[in-house]
């Protein structure tokens, strides 16, 4: 019998809430973790190697970039042969990655791992958010899902590297990848004997079909915009909150750390909440009001600079506002997005997920390096005018079309 059909297609998704974040979170944060947890060792990575510091940096960026891009690849795939082979080579192949990471002998050879890592880590998120569309679909679930896994993702930036720190300290830089490989390992093995075959309408469509249909689509280009803002405002938050509460204001890296984590304690919080509010106000409306949450933030941290009120309560007490909205934005946006493509819901999540990427990156890099370092003009600007930009998309898309 092959490990493929093991727990078999036949079998339903019949989990709990609790049972399936369970099974999901750990794909959705050891992809994550891949980068953040990683930090730490760049400084003794170049010494190792006897490296420079740009082939280090392509450790990271390349990484990245294959997170988001080889979605491309696997989302069609995962439609063709299904979420579960998806997941399972994914998870294989991050875990074997991570160990040759640990015994590699040349910077070429390191970063063409550290490829192929990402690539697995990219094959297990797109199976594992083209599950939940094929699982959840419209129902309340799915908003709490969507929006308790962002939340948890928000984590990782401020956890990781603390992490990391730690296992380099006690054990060396190659604990950083022997952790990955462990944790990578328990989330495969429990998925190969619990996580069925979601996909029941196998797509024989052509890839470059299947792609056009869904870039074509209005519903999908809207929630996708909304996911970008949303996920971009905690990008530029990211950005800019080292240089304003450590290079500024003088906070210890700790300190800042737990400062950074309760932008993302809010999100989790209120994604407890996110399915009641998802049916109460629907799809569209939950997404304006999310939207209208971030603009209040960044209008109240337009109000605090403007005040020149001290900077840490300018940043902070807003950015929980942002947050707010940020996880209400979230647990709708997917579903949004996708609703047409049940038969090529893998297609959808991985461009849905990579153009968030290559938008929030562009976008949220050009607001960060277009105002002076330690500003809070970023976030204002980013949020301010992203969260306006979607509400104006929103209302263009609801007018009735002239035939």
């Amino acid at each position: 019998m092959s490990f493929s059909n093991i727990s078999s297609s036949n079998k339903t998704w019949t989990f709990s809430l609790a049972r399936t974040l369970m099974l999901m979170v750990p794909f959705d944060l050891l992809a994550s973790l891949g980068m953040d947890i990683y930090l730490p060792a760049l400084p003794g990575m170049r010494d190792y190697f006897s490296t420079s510091p740009l082939m280090v940096q392509l450790t990271l960026s390349l990484y990245m970039l294959m997170l988001g891009c080889g979605q491309l690849i696997f989302g069609p795939l995962s439609d063709r042969y299904g979420r579960r082979p998806m997941l399972l080579f994914g998870s294989l192949l991050f875990v074997l990655c991570s160990i040759g990471l640990t015994v590699v002998g040349s910077i070429e050879a390191f970063i063409f791992l550290r490829l192929c890592q990402a690539a697995g880590g990219s094959a297990a998120l797109v199976a594992t958010f083209a599950t939940v569309r094929d699982v959840y679909g419209h129902k309340p679930e799915s908003a709490t899902l969507y929006a308790l896994l962002g939340g948890m993702l928000a984590f990782v930036p401020a956890l990781g590297p603390i992490i990391g720190s730690l296992l380099i300290g006690w054990f060396g830089w190659q604990s950083v990848f022997w952790s990955l490989a462990m944790a990578g390992t328990v989330a495969g093995v429990h998925a190969l004997f619990c996580w069925p075959e979601t996909n029941r309408s196998v797509s024989d469509m052509c890839i470059a079909d299947a792609f056009v249909r869904v870039i074509s689509s209005r519903a999908f280009l809207l929630y996708t915009l909304g996911f970008t803002v949303a996920m971009g405002s905690f990008f530029v938050y990211f950005s800019i909150a080292p240089d304003i509460l450590m290079g500024r204001l003088g906070y210890s890296p700790f300190m800042f750390s737990l400062l950074f984590a309760m932008a993302a304690v809010v999100m989790i919080v209120v994604s407890r909440f996110a399915g009641s509010i998802a049916g109460k106000f629907g799809v569209s409306g939950t997404l304006r009001l999310g939207m209208v949450v971030m603009l209040s933030g960044a209008l109240l941290m337009l109000l605090g600079n403007t005040l020149q009120l001290p900077d840490a309560l300018v940043l902070l007490l807003p950015m929980m506002v942002i947050s707010v909205g940020i996880s209400i934005t979230c647990s709708v946006c997917a579903a949004g997005a996708l609703a047409e493509f049940k038969d090529i819901a893998g297609t959808g999540v991985a461009l849905y997920y990579c153009l968030e990427a290559i938008q929030v990156c562009l976008l949220g890099t050009a607001a960060v390096t277009l105002f002076p370092t330690g500003s809070l003009w970023p976030l204002i600007v980013f949020s301010g005018c992203g969260s306006l930009a979607v509400m104006a998309f929103a209302a263009q898309s609801n007018k009735p079309r002239r035939v």
